[in-house]
């Protein structure tokens, strides 16, 4: 015996909206615009606490994507800075 077909279809389900500035945070900070992406990562991981959208895995990403990348730049600038104190780096002109 084959169970009846129910008289309704079941409802459905609406898909849940993800937080725009979290995307945005992750894009920002895959094109290294990274002190921008941390902050907008940050703003958009406390919206999504009040409203209850999707998106804290993208806002997560971006703020650690974008942590990296300032932390990256802070080296380099550490590094260029104590190779030019102790005159290992030239700068020549033709």
């Amino acid at each position: 015996m084959t169970e009846p077909t129910p008289a309704y279809a079941p409802a459905p389900v609406p898909a849940q909206k993800t937080n725009v500035l979290s995307i945005v945070a992750l894009v920002l900070s895959i094109l290294s615009f990274n002190i921008i992406a941390v902050i907008i990562g940050a703003i958009a991981l406390s919206q999504i606490k009040k409203t209850g959208e999707s998106g804290r895995g993208l806002a997560i990403a971006g703020i650690i994507i974008g942590a990296i990348g300032v932390i990256f730049w802070i080296i380099i600038i550490i590094v260029v800075a104590v190779a030019a104190a102790a005159g290992n780096v030239t700068v020549s002109t033709y």
